[in-house]
């Protein structure tokens, strides 16, 4: 795929990579150079920001009883004892 350097700068992204990548009007991109390199990444930051707050747990669940639902144990959690496997 190829995109050209238009007079002011400006470049048209492939419409498979927009697709690609839900880039649509107003998107923001972070730019990187790696060497001779232009890396364009997605700002995702900035929807997860948008979302912040707006996901509410039921009455008396904590973010910890949720993060445990889903990861396991907790850093700083007891061990569990042991299974007893004599039986």
């Amino acid at each position: 795929m190829e995109a050209t350097v238009a007079e002011r700068g400006q470049i048209t992204l492939p419409k498979a990579v927009r697709d690609a990548l839900g880039l649509t009007k107003g998107t923001t991109l972070k730019v990187e150079l790696d060497g001779g390199r232009i890396i364009l990444r997605k700002d995702v930051g900035d929807a997860l920001s948008k979302m912040r707050g707006r996901i509410k747990l039921p009455e008396g669940t904590t973010t910890d009883d949720v993060m445990r639902e889903l990861r396991g144990r907790a850093p700083g959690d007891p061990y569990p004892p042991p299974a007893d496997d004599a039986a």
